[in-house]
């Protein structure tokens, strides 16, 4: 058996910030998860359907490791990627940083994990990765996953080699602190007003406060868009609130990112957005739960009613973020 010392493997909310908190406080810098959610810029919204999808997704945060690339750069760390189309070498990259006494972040597909509760497959999942031996590697995932768990070589495998939405190709990766730990201080408005930005002009109408007005208008047809209500709706409420994607996961760790930010540097805009993402969360919730209802009685009010309270978010949301983009 092959492990690094000294690792907390502390499970948290969500599936990135967990495996950056284990790699960063390796490297001896231990920030709560919603500071590292929020420095890394990490809240979006994304409606996202195409036609080889069997239902929409939704997504509350940016894309799979654009966080971990902003965190490094915010905190000035040294981020070590590996990629490959070969397995061979993908296991070489995880296994040689290991064997150096180094956790190793890691991108895959969950639905191989021995462990994970959910068998949907979901190309964006970040674990951390601590040891091995000739049979098992062990890996730190969220608390409601397990915290520190184990899963099969054979597994683990088959997770970094699925192709598919949101896939990397056997993405490993590491961390390293600079000699002088940063000040997380000084990178908290960069942040904020970088993630506000992004917020407020997407690209696309699927993104940020225009994506979440186009789920409001989409939503209420959901029940004609399912191959089958009764399974499609309440799952995509399971995954809102349970895995985050589009749910009140994400505003809870911003608005706690806010929170904390309001004490380190103040501000009137910072309490007006901790404001404002509360009362967004609940909201999510309230979306999630009226989701799931319409798919158990087919009864298309519930959907309405969603659509109406994700306008209101649009709403909110944008005006949390014009608030908070003042701040630079």
């Amino acid at each position: 058996m092959t492990t690094v010392t000294d690792i907390d493997a502390r499970g948290g909310l969500h599936c990135e910030t967990t495996a950056l908190g284990v790699l960063l406080r390796h490297e001896g810098l231990d920030l709560s998860e919603p500071m590292l959610f929020g420095l890394g810029s990490g809240l979006s919204f994304v409606y996202w359907d195409a036609r080889n999808m069997d239902f929409p997704f939704l997504g509350g945060r940016v894309r799979p490791f654009e966080l971990t690339r902003n965190l490094a750069a915010a905190l000035g760390l040294e981020l070590q990627v590996r990629e490959t189309a070969s397995p061979r070498r993908g296991w070489e990259n995880v296994a040689a940083a290991i064997d150096a006494g180094r956790p190793v972040g890691l991108q895959l597909d969950s639905h191989h994990l021995d462990y994970f509760g959910s068998k949907a497959h979901f190309g964006g999942h970040v674990v951390a990765m601590y040891g091995y031996d000739d049979r098992d590697a062990f890996l730190v995932d969220t608390a409601q996953q397990g915290g520190a768990v184990s899963t099969s070589l054979a597994g683990l495998a088959r997770a970094r080699a699925e192709r598919g939405p949101m896939t990397a190709r056997h993405r490993s990766f590491t961390l390293a602190a600079p000699p002088v730990p940063p000040d997380p201080r000084e990178r908290l408005v960069p942040a904020i007003t970088a993630c506000a930005g992004a917020f407020l002009d997407p690209p696309i109408a699927n993104l940020g406060h225009r994506g979440i007005a186009k789920a409001g208008t989409l939503v209420p047809g959901w029940l004609q868009r399912a191959g089958d209500p009764e399974r499609d709706l309440p799952q995509a409420a399971l995954l809102m609130e349970k895995a985050g994607t589009g749910g009140a996961l994400f505003r809870n760790l911003y608005r706690d990112f806010l929170a904390e930010c309001a004490e380190l540097v103040g501000g009137g805009p910072l309490r007006t957005g901790h404001r404002l993402y509360a009362e967004a969360a609940v909201l999510w919730t309230e979306v999630a739960a009226l989701i799931a209802k319409a798919g158990e009685s087919a009864d298309a009010r519930h959907l309405v009613r969603a659509g109406a309270v994700l306008h209101d978010l649009a709403r909110i949301e944008r005006e949390a973020m014009l608030a908070l983009s003042a701040l630079g």
